[in-house]
């Protein structure tokens, strides 16, 4: 072969070989990031969900004791079962809950007693998979999910005192052995309120092998003559023979209709075996997770990433099943009803509002479509929006921000679904208080008469609501004017958006709590958490006007002033107040440690204000702040995020951030421009149009700053980018530099929207 030839040939072939050896994304995922957490401290908060991407059921290892939000903690030295669980957050807790649990030995059955000994050095962890050695039973477990349904592998030891113990937990549960048809079936109704008074989880498992032996347990006591009981607290222990090594294998699935839905949703798992269930929901999170792929950057930013990508896909989940004829059909946790379509839960706006649903309408949107569809049939159903589902109306958290959860979709293109009636659910919402205080707006006859929530009526959070109520309004104007909606009526919402206005005190230059009467709180402490605030003080609420940041600066005095006290929050102690929660509560303690000054990242109402910057001229200082939030406040290990990962929505900020531009203002065509963190990130959209985002300089670390950028080989000068010139397919060419470029992205034109300057040039 001539040399130049060989050249290329070995050439390609050493290309091929560093192909086929990089990890795909799904392999990069790390399910036990965040879960070495504890109530004083959250470092994530998480559990391994071992599921689908927004699957209805997960499985996790439990540690913690029956009822404990925290079910899995990285550093507990004991499991005491593998549970299915539907659980959103610890502090949520759980509901559609069981528990399976092999034994050998002595047959035995309460939580402690069948506990055993483990290390994460025998545990292994994926997306689509779950393994661990259980040291006192000598037994391996091992769970590959579907959608509503798993498949679960035993390794035993020679004996024939081999057991499965099946826990239906407490508060009302039922269970039966069916031995010739080697199944348990059954019912748990143990939850933690959001359900209506017929609620229960209807659960079946089968074996590969006979039975030897049976047992029923009700509440404390063990009866090996009975396949049946309905109490308080059920469950049953099957024994098997084994040899070395032998695997006993089962299929579980479970319903929230009936147990014959639960018989047609282990039909997800048919006749495969292990194997191939474990191959299907690898490929499942493959498809999912590859619509990003990272070029570049460190091991641990990319495991970083695509752990933050994992956890942004669980929720909210599907709480739909499928019924004979394939379609979609659902149990309603509003008015306890079988009813067919489409209904997600386990999510919270007031989190979630912020990017994780952005990031959804920019990267899967036929998914969010169903959500909306899902959104409509909760209204219908309740009467109200769940501004916290899990699985029906949570009385928790502040906002009506299922107007921004509404508006963005539709304004981003989410179609196939009742607007009408999602339209007449947001003003229905924004003009009534609802049964709970987080259904509806509570203060709602204050706020639309006053254009605030008063500090002194006795309605907490009352400057968080108004903010947030101002901004929903406006997400409700957006979606109106798309929707042509009449004008007196744009008009009401367009002037109540501008509400904020009410709290600002020029006296500090802070957002403060207002009297009836027109007078600000007083005494006033910026330090304060809580309060007048929401788990947080009003260093970060002041900047919650997401849509008029161009208003608030000018309240301020104009764009130096805005950036002075936009740094201030960097320079200042990480002082605070705690008396209004008598403790000093994990979100203060997260904050303190974090070293960044008062900037609280591991909450919610701070993650956008790193990209303010953008509006005041001087990009340079968001591309600064976000990529040392990149870096210090998030590692791929278990003690990897810097407080709650709040359902996808921190997780979301990583991910959106590492790309290069943020969702500041949902229900609108715009995402601020912070900096990419990977040399090259290609997004493969739904519409089949790829957006490609090349920084080659970020080989060097030092590089976080945007010298240039083109935009399809055209000069971009602007802090801003559109959704509707992305999904029609974009390069971006980012020149990174180590020092900051003070030309660029300092005119007036250059700024990302805001309603007081952009309305009026129809922008």
């Amino acid at each position: 072969m001539p040399k130049p030839l060989l050249l290329l040939a070995l050439l390609l072939a050493a290309l091929t070989a560093r192909a086929q050896s990089l990890p795909e994304p799904v392999d990069l995922v790390n399910p036990l990031m965040g879960t070495d957490s504890k109530v004083e401290l959250s470092n994530g908060n998480t559990y391994p969900a071992i599921a689908l991407p927004w699957g209805m059921n997960c499985w996790m290892p439990q540690t913690g004791k029956m009822g404990s939000g925290w079910a899995y903690q990285y550093a507990a030295d004991k499991i005491r079962g593998f549970k299915q669980t539907h659980q959103p957050s610890p502090w949520m807790n759980d509901y559609g809950q069981f528990v399976l649990m092999p034994i050998t030995g002595q047959r035995r059955f309460e939580e402690d007693a069948r506990a055993s000994w483990f290390s994460h050095k025998s545990e292994e962890a994926r997306p689509y998979y779950y393994r661990v050695y259980l040291a006192d039973h000598d037994v391996t477990t091992e769970i590959a999910p579907t959608e509503r349904a798993a498949r679960f592998r035993f390794t035993f030891p020679r004996t024939d005192s081999a057991y499965v113990v099946l826990d239906a937990l407490d508060r009302g549960s039922s269970v039966q052995l069916l031995p010739r048809q080697r199944r348990i079936t059954g019912y748990t109704t143990r939850n933690s309120k959001g359900v209506p008074a017929n609620f229960r989880n209807y659960f079946v498992i089968e074996f590969d092998h006979d039975f030897t032996s049976t047992a029923i347990f009700q509440d404390k006591v063990l009866d090996a003559a009975r396949l049946a009981a309905e109490a308080n607290h059920t469950g049953a222990v099957v024994g098997f023979k084994t040899r070395k090594g032998e695997q006993v294998q089962a299929r579980v699935a479970s319903s929230f209709i009936s147990p014959e839905q639960a018989l047609r949703n282990l039909e997800e798992v048919g006749a495969d075996d292990f194997e191939t269930v474990k191959r299907k929901a690898r490929a499942a999170w493959a498809a999912q997770l590859g619509k990003i792929q990272i070029e570049g950057g460190s091991e641990a930013q990319q495991r970083t990433f695509y752990s933050c990508l994992y956890r942004s896909l669980l929720f909210p989940r599907k709480f739909y099943e499928l019924d004979a004829a394939g379609q979609p059909v659902h149990y309603s946790p509003y008015n306890g009803q079988v009813l067919p379509g489409y209904l997600y839960t386990d999510t919270g706006f007031w989190d979630t509002f912020r990017c994780l649903f952005p990031f959804l309408n920019l990267l899967y949107p036929g998914v969010n479509a169903q959500i909306q569809a899902g959104l409509a049939n909760a209204y219908k159903e309740g009467g109200w929006l769940p501004e916290w589902g899990s699985p029906g109306y949570r009385n928790v958290m502040i906002g009506n921000n299922s107007a921004s959860v509404v508006a963005d979709a539709y304004l981003k293109g989410g179609r196939g679904y009742d607007i009408s009636t999602l339209y007449e659910a947001l003003l229905h919402g924004a003009n009534n208080a609802g049964p709970l205080q987080a259904v509806g707006r509570a203060g709602v006859e204050h706020y639309n008469r006053l254009g605030y929530v008063p500090y002194d009526v006795k309605i907490n959070e009352s400057a968080a609501r108004t903010l947030e109520y101002a901004y929903d309004d406006f997400a409700i104007y957006q979606l109106g004017k798309a929707l042509g909606r009449p004008k007196k009526e744009l008009n009401l919402y367009a002037r109540r958006s501008q509400n904020y206005r009410h709290l600002f005190d020029k006296q500090t230059g802070l957002m403060r709590g207002k009297n009836q009467n027109g007078t600000f709180q007083t005494p006033f402490n910026p330090f304060k958490w809580g309060d007048a605030f929401t788990e947080g003080n009003s260093w970060h609420y002041t900047w919650s006007v997401f849509h008029d940041i161009h208003g608030l600066m000018t309240l301020m005095g104009g764009p130096r002033p805005f950036v002075a006290t936009l740094d201030t929050v960097f320079t200042l102690a990480p002082v605070f107040d705690a008396s209004y929660y008598g403790e000093v509560i994990h979100e203060i303690r997260e904050m303190q440690i974090a070293g960044m000054g008062n900037y609280a990242h591991g909450n919610q109402p701070i993650q956008h204000m790193t990209y303010l910057y953008n509006y005041a001229g001087q990009p340079w200082k968001a591309q600064y702040w976000v990529r040392e939030t990149l870096n210090r406040l998030y590692q791929p290990t278990p003690d990897g995020y810097c407080g709650d990962e709040d359902n996808g929505q921190t997780s979301a900020w990583y991910v959106f951030s590492a790309l290069g531009f943020y969702p500041v203002c949902p229900a609108t065509d715009e995402y601020v421009l912070g900096a990419p963190l990977f040399p090259r990130a290609t997004l493969r959209l739904d519409n089949g149009k790829t957006i490609v985002l090349n920084a080659p300089g970020n080989q060097d670390a030092a590089n976080r700053y945007i010298g240039g950028l083109r935009l399809n080989g055209q000069a971009y000068g602007r802090n801003f980018l559109r959704h509707a010139e992305l999904l029609q397919g974009a390069t971006l060419d980012f020149d990174m530099q180590a020092r900051p470029n003070p030309q660029r992205g300092t005119r007036a034109e250059d700024a990302p929207y805001s309603f007081s300057k952009d309305e009026k040039t129809g922008r």
